[in-house]
């Protein structure tokens, strides 16, 4: 232990040091400066990059007593009192900003590259940011706001880049890109996440996780833990038996093993104590006394009679470790197949791949007068409070659950978690707070990312290129644990039946357990690998016919305001206009089939719903809930429980409030996500926030405007009809009334006070009466399309993608600036899952739990992204918006394999596309050819 002196930011710190301690850790725990982020504690992230004596230092890997003495610049320090850099306004204006948790380090690395390299190229630029992952924002973004910095500071002209014109004839504030309200926090470092909030005498909670795939826990002896000074409770699964899960059908984790141990990697222990290193300390003293039970790993071996071998649940009638079969036909598949002209039947095979969000899971959980709080990285405030109340054995109004900042989610903080109910639990016993942060290993080992997926496709076509038929075979791997399995399982298969016309159509799926992390949702859920599959087969058809793919697309495309087979309802569709935009763009007909040998060019198209049609719980409540509140001094307060976690949606509903009542952003509040403050809404998932609680932001404008309508006209005695809401004023066209905002609140509020107003979204019924028919129905569906171009090394077989035109229909968007940013995301994370990630296993053992082995593609790997939003106007969204933020990652996998195919000649029936498996079709192709001269 010493005192060390660090300047931090122009002032002196004297701080006592451990010498295990991290210069991170110091500027976050002892000095709270928290903009300096930790998202690997490896140095292989960016987010904790600070400036040490002027050089830039990864200080989650940097040793404290080594800098002592040393001027430190963090993120905290970049703005000149409250006037930011420049290139923090570029963050901003230019939308380079989603969740924001990786923001301040890609801020620091900037600033240093920059002082470097003052005129850097754009593949500089990426070069330099390469350390720094951004799992949100795609990099394109970033880049172009690094770009115009450098060409404001060299006095030259910045880049055009793509910005949809805002249509001033008929919305002020709907349309017209604009950062989010919350960019200026989030690039300064000021914006809270989790771990960053500090509770006073909290705990600190770490884990003792299991060894074992799948064993019997005979005994677990906690007795020498509980002897270290400091440790304030150990706890074992038996004190949690109840147990949850996000879909009340699939009820089966209990927050630790209790009887025996699933995977490896699953909690068995938790210790609470003063600090982080006590606890851990504990941790590995007790002793867990197992008897192994054979282990399954294999998705085939689980859907088979076990023979005398223990299940991994006991779920089931059958003597098998399926979790859930799902199977629905339409018209006959064997007749369309027989019938068709042509028939392929091909299996496929995927990895799975983890959600890579940059902020690890965290909480922090006290109990006080008003009952238990807990603040928490999660994506679905609402259901987690269902889950707190009925596992902590209490009523749902002793329950608060509050959504701070969110560094990324994609699906992966869409459940209720373990380490919630745990910290909650052992803060009620001890009377004090305790808090958890995962390390990036935990993340890894909680995963509930993408399933692996074994899929058989069997599908026919005309002559003249119509489907005839489409009939699938899923096996996906579920993990040990249920999830959003039960929906998954259907997705896989009903998400089949569009973007084409399908008159016989059939699958069956099954979820098995395996004693793996247990799969959920993420990204696309359930319909990405499976849209690959159908992708891909499509440009099979189009070989063998000797047609274009795309000229084949355009003959299958669903038609807007009609059924399909399974009965989904689509309204507005932008098929047609999406594909007919990147082929225009991309040169499609200048390129396919005419590119030199290991130039490629490949086309794909998908379709996502905009929220689900039925909630997980089923009752009348409506789906998303929106209170407005405006008081004397004319604000807007807008309360919602919908989850902002980087797509922008708080950004979205005080636009789609201000657009209704004439504001700017200025006069709008936002609260969100907080279950005690703010109304019911299901959670972000299934891109369902814009569509559902944008109708609700909306409806309750809309009736705010009216009491306000109602009380100048009474007041001033003219007709409603003649007052008119702009520019934050009230006024008649022959500017009898002629008021302020604040004026027209003034007249509303006499006598009454506050005025209040709600809106709720509830989803029509739809679909049919037979048994999962409610599966992916849902009140609008997004489309689109996107054609990739790529070089495959000859002599290697690496596969480099250059560039990526993408078009994706969203109905209206709300925030242009923001729906470009998800789908430049989407894309990116699509390109990753195409050709570099996946969860590898070893007897069950998870060997690339990190970010170094783990390959997310960097700012290096990022070819030009052209996108390009469709605007097909729904009947039923908010101003005609539908979902952007997921149906985007469909189309670019397959678009990347087809173009594969068209560089080299091979069919990759696998995910990811390494640089192995395509030397290896390439060589096996080459030998086939050989034979046959």
């Amino acid at each position: 232990m010493q005192i060390i002196k660090l300047i931090v930011n122009g002032k002196e710190h004297n701080v006592i040091v451990e010498p295990h301690e991290t210069l991170a850790h110091v500027l976050r725990e002892k000095i709270n400066l928290t903009g300096t982020k930790l998202g690997c504690e490896q140095a292989s992230c960016g987010a904790c990059t600070v400036f040490v004596d002027g050089k830039v230092v990864q200080s989650c890997i940097t040793p404290a007593l080594r800098v002592a003495g040393s001027v430190i610049t963090t993120i905290e320090g970049i703005a000149d009192q409250n006037k930011l850099h420049k290139l923090q306004e570029k963050f901003v204006e230019k939308g380079a900003i989603q969740c924001g948790y990786c923001t301040p380090g890609m801020i620091m690395t900037s600033l240093d590259f920059l002082e470097e390299n003052p005129s850097p190229t754009t593949d500089e630029i990426k070069e330099a940011l390469s350390g720094n992952l951004c799992r949100c924002t795609g990099y394109v973004k970033i880049i172009e706001a690094v770009e115009s910095y450098v060409k404001e500071e060299n006095h030259l002209h910045p880049p055009l880049g793509h910005h949809p014109k805002h249509d001033d004839t008929k919305f002020k504030m709907v349309g017209q890109g604009r950062p989010y309200i919350e960019a200026t926090k989030k690039v300064q470092g000021t914006a809270d996440y989790a771990d960053d909030i500090k509770i006073k005498n909290a705990l600190v909670c770490k884990f003792l996780r299991s060894t074992h795939a799948h064993a019997k826990i005979n005994n677990i002896d906690v007795s020498k833990a509980q002897a270290v000074p400091g440790v304030r409770a150990v706890m074992t699964g038996k004190e949690l038996p109840i147990t949850f899960g996000v879909l009340p059908i699939s009820q089966d984790e209990t927050a630790m093993a209790i009887e025996k141990t699933r995977y490896i990697g699953e909690i068995v222990a938790a210790v609470a104590a003063d600090t982080e290193e006590i606890a851990q300390y504990a941790c590995s003293l007790i002793k867990v006394d197992y008897t192994p039970i054979r282990p399954f790993f294999d998705m085939q071996e689980c859907c088979e009679d076990i023979g005398t071998d223990e299940k991994i649940h006991q779920y089931g009638k059958f003597n098998n470790n399926i979790h859930k079969k799902a199977e629905l036909r339409f018209g006959d598949q064997q007749e369309g197949l027989a019938a068709a002209d042509h028939r392929l039947k091909v299996d496929f095979d995927f990895q799975g791949i983890n959600h890579g969000f940059t902020e690890p899971h965290a909480a922090t959980a006290w109990w006080d007068e008003n009952g238990l709080t807990i603040i928490t990285a999660t994506q679905v405030p609402h259901y987690l409070h269902r889950f707190l109340a009925k596992v902590m054995e209490v009523p749902m109004n002793r329950v608060r659950v509050i959504k701070p900042y969110v560094g990324g989610g994609f699906g992966g903080k869409s459940d209720p978690f373990p380490h919630e109910m745990i910290v909650a639990h052992l803060s009620r016993i001890l009377g004090q707070p305790v808090k958890v942060r995962f390390t990036r290993e935990e993340v890894f080992l909680s995963n509930h990312g993408r399933h692996p997926t074994k899929l058989t496709i069997d599908m026919g076509v005309s002559n003249e290129g119509i489907i005839q038929a489409l009939d699938a075979d899923v096996i996906i791997d579920g993990g040990a644990y249920g999830s959003f399995g039960v929906v998954t399982t259907y997705y896989n298969g009903v998400l089949l039946q569009a973007p084409y016309k399908l008159d016989n159509f059939g699958f069956r799926t099954r979820r098995v357990y395996t004693n793996k992390p247990q799969c959920g949702a993420m990204r696309g859920h359930g319909a990405v690998n499976s849209r690959y599959a159908v992708e891909t087969m499509i440009d099979r058809f189009a070989e063998k016919l000797n047609m274009d793919p795309c000229e084949l697309r355009f003959k299958n495309f669903l038609d807007e305001n009609t059924l399909t087979v399974g009965q989904y309802r689509v309204t507005s569709n932008g098929s047609t206009e999406s594909l007919k935009k990147v082929m225009e763009l991309s040169e499609w007909k200048n390129k396919y089939k005419k590119l030199p040998k290991g130039h490629g060019i490949g086309v794909a198209c998908g379709f996502f719903i905009s929220g689900s049609a039925l909630p997980i719980h089923w009752n009348e409540y409506p789906q998303s809930v929106v209170h407005l509140k405006v008081d004397l001094d004319g604000r807007v307060l807008v309360t919602s429980g919908a989850s902002d976690i980087g797509q922008g949606s708080d950004t979205m509903l005080a636009i789609i409030v201000a657009e209704v009542l004439g504001l700017s952003l200025d006069n709008i509040f936002v609260v969100a996500a907080d279950t005690t403050l703010t109304p019911i809404d299901l959670g972000s998932y299934s891109s369902r926030v814009t569509f559902m609680a944008g109708n609700a932001a909306k409806m309750a404008a809309e009736k705010l405007r009216e009491q306000i309508l109602e009380a100048v006209a009474k007041l001033h005695q003219v007709d409603k009809s003649e007052l008119h809401f702009e520019n934050e004023k009230v006024f008649t066209n022959d500017r009898k009334v002629d008021l302020t905002w604040v004026e027209a609140v003034e007249n509303a509020t006499r006598k009454v006070g506050a005025l209040n107003s709600t809106g709720a979204y509830n989803s029509p019924k739809l679909g049919g009466d037979f048994k999962g028919a409610g599966a992916g129905l849902s009140p609008s569906y997004s489309f689109g399309a996107v054609i990739t171009e790529v070089k495959v090394d000859l002599e290697s077989g690496h596969v480099k993608v250059i560039d990526i035109w993408g078009a994706h229909d969203a109905g209206k968007a709300i925030n242009p600036l923001a729906v470009e940013g998800q789908l430049e995301g989407s894309w990116h994370m699509g390109m990753g899952q195409a050709l570099s990630e996946q969860m590898k296993y070893h007897n069950g053992l998870l060997v690339n739990s990190n970010l170094v082995d783990y390959k997310i593609p960097t700012s290096k790997d990022t070819p030009p992204i052209h996108t390009n939003i469709i605007e097909t106007i729904d009947p039923e969204g908010p101003f005609g918006a539908k979902e952007c933020g997921e149906g985007a990652i469909h189309p670019v996998i397959p678009a990347i394999a087809n173009a594969v195919f068209d560089a080299v000649g091979v069919r990759l029936t696998s995910l990811p596309i390494n640089s192995e498996e395509v030397l290896k079709a390439m060589k096996s192709m080459k030998q086939f050819e050989n034979l046959k001269m």
